[in-house]
């Protein structure tokens, strides 16, 4: 089948914008020629007439040599060579192309491992089969994720196709992650190890006290991302629920359990999977309308997508590094929103049961994510929007009588399959401080107090809880005593105690660790 689209170099794309007068080819001229309602991959490919390729904005741009034929299988084995899968938009090409000619296409080559890979594709995407007898047994198997180009879990053959499926999920849930420079350069810290040789360091009192503090800092923090302060008690539940994540099996009732912990006083809050269209944003000021800057997935699709996720991390992420699979889950997860409240603070602690239940964390100990994703709410934001400002031109919608969002149409395959990779880079960023700086940072702020307190009580009888008040009054005026605390809480001390309480903060907290 001929591809009519792009006979000739444009200057633009839709909205975007390419770096010189070039053809779109492989996704793009797919899209474009059988008109595909699917969110833009984040990068597009293009021909040029000069000899070079680069990459340049959302722009991927080679040159005239790397030109595909202009039809269906040109386009597709140039997608697979040089653009790894997209399967959100190889799902809806399956849908509208041909089955003849996909048939005529993949028996004129049977050898070709580009073939063979499409097949399965069509195949394991749609749900159908394809009018073929099972590929001869000959020639080597072929990988359906290629993975120098992407990340791949562990694979199970098919003997009908002759590949290995190593796709990171199923049918119902299967986002990818491109393998890129920054990502290798991550997964080569052993960022785990690291954790583990801090931790193994520390005693187990400091170790317990220290697992404590970022626990509910971390708890805290999830609240504060969602603009909220509770109680302590809630912000104390909800840390609880943490300590214990990686401990119970993952299904839809452990989501739901999650969600009355998160939630405490559900009185004006409907519990449970929506039941109705959702969406973040705001609404117009004046007409109330929705002004959504993500719309979450059809209440009609949760009970496949939820199920997929489960599926994903019950049988499919186990071959994928923890924090790849970690980010995958819990990202794709707030993408669905499957609950009307709630869904930000259960996406953070999924980035938790993850990394506990692959033990990449250290037994009982938390990374405190969501201070780290506090601290950096616009990167945060912008991972966010990385996909949903792609997902939105392409969902259809109206406005319901509660201003709600009533989508019209077909959109499971949106979040079933969307490319990972800022997400994962996000997270092994804020894996990467919490490990290097905020859990050594903690640990050492811990063994200096208690030589500083050790130190006091061996020179001044006091409670501890007088020297903790003691210590506060110095951390909060720079290791001096205010003149107040001198002359009101501390008036019993002697000068030449001043002095020396001085003194011992400073060596506690003012010297170098060695």
């Amino acid at each position: 089948m001929d591809i009519h689209a792009f006979s000739d170099p444009v200057a633009a794309y839709g909205d975007r914008r390419l770096p010189e007068p070039a053809r779109p080819a492989g996704y793009a001229a797919l899209i474009t020629d059988f008109d595909l309602s699917v969110p833009l991959p984040a990068t597009l490919s293009a021909i040029a007439e000069r000899h070079r390729v680069y990459e340049q904005g959302s722009w991927r741009i080679f040159g005239p040599r790397y030109a595909p034929d202009p039809t269906l299988e040109g386009h597709l084995v140039f997608a697979l060579k040089n653009e790894g899968l997209d399967l959100c938009v190889l799902k809806r090409l399956f849908d509208k192309a041909s089955r003849r000619d996909l048939e005529a296409m993949i028996s004129a080559k049977p050898g070709s491992a580009y073939m063979r890979r499409i097949w399965f594709l069509f195949e394991w995407l749609t749900g159908e089969r394809l009018d073929l007898d099972d590929a001869p047994p000959v020639g080597a198997y072929a990988d359906v994720v290629d993975t120098d180009q992407q990340y791949a879990a562990e694979a199970k053959t098919s003997t009908r196709h002759r590949v290995r499926n190593n796709l990171p999920g199923d049918r119902e849930f299967c986002p990818l992650v491109r393998r890129t420079p920054a990502i290798d350069a991550f997964r080569s810290m052993k960022l785990d190890e690291k954790a583990r040789k801090i931790t193994g360091a520390v005693s187990n009192s400091v170790l317990a006290r220290a697992a404590a503090f970022l626990l509910l800092k971390d708890s805290r923090s999830s609240y504060a991302i969602e603009g909220e302060a509770p109680s302590h008690s809630r912000i104390q539940r909800w840390g609880k629920a943490i300590g214990q994540a990686g401990q119970y099996p993952l299904d839809a009732e452990e989501l739901l359990r999650l969600q009355r912990i998160v939630m405490g006083d559900a009185r004006f809050v409907r519990l449970g999977f929506r039941d109705e269209g959702g969406f973040v944003g705001d609404h117009a000021p004046d007409t109330r309308i929705p002004l959504p800057v993500h719309i979450s997935a059809r209440h009609d699709d949760l009970e496949s997508l939820v199920g997929g996720l489960i599926a994903f991390n019950a049988r499919h992420g186990g071959g994928l590094d923890p924090i790849i699979a970690a980010a995958v889950l819990a990202f794709g997860f707030v993408y669905i929103h499957p609950f009307a409240d709630g869904n930000g603070r259960i996406h953070r602690y999924l980035i938790h049961h993850v990394l506990a239940e692959r033990s990449f964390s250290p037994r009982g100990m938390a990374f405190p994510i969501s201070s780290v994703i506090f601290d950096r709410m616009d990167d945060y934001r912008h991972v966010l929007e990385s996909y949903s400002e792609r997902l939105l031109p392409v969902i259809e919608w109206r406005p319901t009588e509660k201003m709600n969002v009533d989508v019209l149409n077909e959109t499971a395959d949106f979040y079933r399959y969307f490319d990972a990779t800022p997400h994962v880079t996000f997270l092994y960023e804020c894996v990467q401080r919490t490990i290097e700086h905020d859990l050594p940072e903690e640990v050492a702020f811990l063994e200096r107090y208690d030589r500083f307190r050790a130190a006091i009580g061996k020179e001044i009888e006091m409670p501890d809880s007088t020297i903790d008040l003691l210590f506060n009054f110095l951390r909060q005026n720079g290791g001096k005593l205010s003149k107040r605390a001198r002359e009101k809480e501390f008036a019993a001390l002697r000068p030449h105690e001043l002095a020396r309480v001085e003194a011992l903060y400073s060596e506690a907290f003012s010297a170098p660790e060695e």
